[in-house]
């Protein structure tokens, strides 16, 4: 839906190479990569919106809001990232960030991003 909302889905396997360490005996995604997966989606959203006139630039991030983590995802899991956009405000954008498995919320976020030149003008 152009930069308004869209879905971004990841299928957790075993092979996923966080698991080794988190946690041995009992793999759990961590947070941190949910929230990575919230805001790749954002930026995807935003790039893609914004077409080949913004090529070669980058969406940094600015900020994480309201994070919730509210279930495990475990290997098997299919995770649904929907997000959709709160606020914009060139070059910044603000979405509204869900992790969902099974139909059932596991985390969110607000997440603030930046778009940016690659060397940072």
């Amino acid at each position: 839906d152009g930069e308004q909302s869209g879905v971004g889905i990841k299928n957790v396997t075993m092979n996923e190479p966080f698991f080794q360490g988190h946690f041995p005996g009992r793999p759990v995604m961590p947070g941190v990569l949910l929230i990575e997966c919230m805001a790749q989606t954002a930026g995807a959203l935003v790039l893609n919106h914004l077409g080949d006139e913004h090529a070669g630039k980058l969406v940094f991030f600015m900020s994480i809001d309201k994070a919730r983590f509210r279930k495990p995802v475990v290997p098997g899991d299919t995770v649904r990232f929907p997000v959709k956009l709160i606020q914009r405000r060139p070059p910044v954008w603000r979405y509204a960030a869900e992790a969902i498995v099974d139909g059932k919320k596991v985390a969110e976020a607000e997440i603030g991003a930046m778009l940016m030149n690659e060397r940072g003008k």
